[in-house]
């Protein structure tokens, strides 16, 4: 499998490395050549499998060539005996037709669990087999910083810096990222918003000069790895309700779109989706283009859903790419636009291609907060404000067929505690993983929202500038 960028500049590469690369050398993001199918028989085969099993068959095609097929199935069995329940991501049903797909029973209780405890293990052993060290950065609105630190602590080829905005993450997001003591683990509290600390993280990507220095390796769902591990748990969802032979629709809680790019690959990969949301917050920036076609990042307004308070959603990038025909040309001058102008338009062709895909709604927090208490009287089902985004959207547009609504459930609701007690008046049981850092001092720098500040930072502190020094 070969991968190209979405602005059509960059070489083509790899698997392993477009994942040591994560952004490519152009700005652009990579994609594979082609997307490979799967046929009807083999997802009926799905049926009753193991997850380790079907992630095994959905990701082979990713990494044929440059993985060997007995050590890829290692690394995705060691990634998931980290998970508490054995499906790894069970199905839980809350009402005739609606199901929630849990996806927080990785050590950080949140779904980025899924892919970045397996890219880290791929990255461990590219960088083992090449004699490298590279430096990761990476930005968070809550839960991808504490996935990265927990899967990549410790590591002695890696050094990780992670920014958050400072004052911005619920309390237990920001001590599972700033109670890890190892000395390969930096936090930055940026004073500013995520929509800032990405910018940054991409910035640093292109700065040519400073990335080849540092060895830059990125973690966030620019990263087409994390991408295609987050394809799995579609494939096992639907198989467990009756696909191929019976369709599913998905309500996906949206921020960063790169969740719900992987609906959309998994769709595209043969699995039967009829119906799949993008479900926003009062950070609507995907709702208002699927309506309008008009891409346009407003102020970012703080919620009780805060990794949903994006308003510059990288993977968009790679739906444009697709709805714009695979033209890297076109999706050039659009991220042109947005950079000169703060906004694009979307032909009308291209909104018809963009809506032929997907629907989107958003739910303020009135909305969250009927869903939320209305999962709890119903259906005795205590869920996390995210959660509650993709439910009440769902919910908000109505189903187009009669078949079931599964809404990916992100995080668990012992991470947004204060959230989920105000509104239900229930306290989220605590789990294990949180109890172990109540005690722990934090360590975080606090930068101003300011470029060069944040570079020298780093630059100062990897150690692959130290030992080339």
């Amino acid at each position: 499998m070969k991968y190209v960028s979405t602005r059509g500049e960059a070489p083509v590469l790899g698997f392993e490395d477009a994942l040591l690369a994560g952004l490519a050398s152009d700005g652009g993001l990579y994609v594979p050549e082609a997307w490979p199918t799967l046929s009807a028989d083999t997802i009926r085969g799905f049926q009753g499998a193991s997850y380790e099993d079907i992630a095994e068959a959905v990701m082979t095609p990713y990494v044929e060539g440059d993985v060997p097929r007995d050590a890829f199935r290692s690394m995705i069995d060691e990634s998931y005996a980290t998970f508490s329940h054995r499906a790894i991501a069970p199905l839980v049903q809350i009402g005739a037709n609606e199901w929630i797909l849990e996806l927080f029973h990785g050590p950080t209780l949140a779904f980025k669990d899924v892919p970045m405890q397996l890219l880290a293990r791929l990255m461990d052993r590219i960088l083992t087999a090449r004699g490298k060290r590279v430096t990761i950065v990476g930005a968070t609105s809550g839960d991808t910083g504490g996935a990265a630190i927990e899967a990549f602590r410790g590591r002695e080829a890696v050094d990780v810096f992670i920014l958050h905005p400072h004052g911005r993450v619920s309390d237990v997001q920001r001590r599972q990222m700033t109670t890890a003591t190892e000395g390969n683990i930096f936090n930055i509290a940026l004073e500013g918003t995520f929509d800032d600390c990405q910018a940054f993280v991409k910035a640093l990507f292109n700065d040519h000069r400073r990335r080849d220095a540092l060895s830059l390796a990125g973690v966030n769902s620019i990263n087409w790895a994390r991408i295609m591990a987050q394809v799995v748990y579609y494939f096992s969802s639907a198989a467990g309700l009756g696909a191929p032979d019976r369709s599913v629709a998905y309500s996906v809680p949206t921020g960063n779109f790169g969740d719900v790019f992987s609906g959309h690959i998994a769709r595209t990969m043969g699995l039967p989706i009829s119906d799949l949301i993008i479900a926003t917050n009062q950070n609507d920036i995907l709702a208002r283009t699927v309506a309008s076609g008009r891409y346009e990042p407003l102020g970012v307004e703080p919620s009780t859903s805060p990794s949903m308070d994006i308003q510059v959603s990288s993977n968009f990038e790679r739906l444009l790419y697709e709805i714009c025909g695979s033209d890297s040309s076109r999706v050039r001058a659009l991220m042109g636009q947005l950079a000169q102008q703060s906004h694009f338009e979307l032909t009308e062709n291209e909104l018809t291609a963009l809506q032929q895909r997907f629907r989107a709604g958003r739910a303020g927090e009135a909305e969250m907060s009927d869903a939320l208490t209305d999962m709890v009287e119903r259906s005795d089902y205590l869920a996390d404000p995210h959660t509650a985004v993709g439910v009440a959207v769902a919910r908000g547009l109505g189903a187009r067929t009669t078949d079931p609504v599964i809404t990916l459930a992100t995080a668990h609701p012992s991470k947004f505690p204060a959230s989920v007690e105000a509104v239900t008046g229930a306290a989220p049981p605590r789990p294990k993983q949180l109890q172990q850092s109540d005690d722990r001092p934090e360590r975080m720098t606090v930068l101003p929202n300011d470029y060069t500040t944040l570079a020298e930072f780093i630059t100062e502190r990897s150690r692959v500038t130290r030992v080339a020094a």
